[in-house]
């Protein structure tokens, strides 16, 4: 499945992108807000181990690379759907290499994963959280109708520091 969204196009990852992924991943620049399951320094053998999860088929989780509409990898999203009686609300969560930062990919990422939630999974709420200093993440998550929820003090811990995070939600 491909989702043609503007700048950009969701599509599923594919084997043999292990490299290119290593190429945007390994940055702290990336990887500084995100959670510590998106490690750092991010190895070919993480960027491995990811690729066979992805390709399983076998996760909850929706996953897709972000390409350029030039065919570029540029980053991922994905959403991580909520069991028992938050079913109906899903995680979305997304990174984008450094070198496609500024280009408008982010938001256009974020509307179309978050349509695809609320018509394809049938989502009631689609939620995002993000460390409070992670202001170009909030500002995407705005910009997609997402909403402030409230801010989850001393919520988080990266490298040894604790970080309040801010919650936004958007809802059909």
């Amino acid at each position: 499945m491909r989702i043609e969204c503007g700048p950009c196009v969701l599509r599923p990852w594919e084997a043999g992108e292990a490299v290119a992924i290593v190429r945007l991943a390994d940055d702290w620049n990336v990887a500084r807000y995100l959670r510590d399951r998106f490690p750092h320094p991010y190895t070919l053998a993480d960027a491995e181990k990811f690729l066979a999860k992805a390709l399983s088929g076998e996760e909850r989780e929706v996953r897709f690379a972000i390409e350029t509409a030039g065919g570029e990898l540029a980053g991922g999203i994905g959403l991580i759907p909520g069991t028992d009686i938050e079913r109906l609300n899903a995680e979305i969560g997304y990174w984008l290499g450094e070198p496609y930062w500024g280009r408008g990919l982010a938001p256009a990422a974020v509307r179309a994963m978050t349509e695809y939630g609320f018509d394809k999974m049938g989502l009631a709420r689609i939620f995002a959280v993000t460390m409070v200093e992670n202001t170009a993440s909030m500002r995407v998550l705005e910009k997609c109708g997402y909403v402030a929820e409230g801010r989850m003090r001393r919520s988080a811990i990266k490298r040894g520091v604790v970080h309040d995070q801010m919650l936004y939600a958007r809802v059909r």
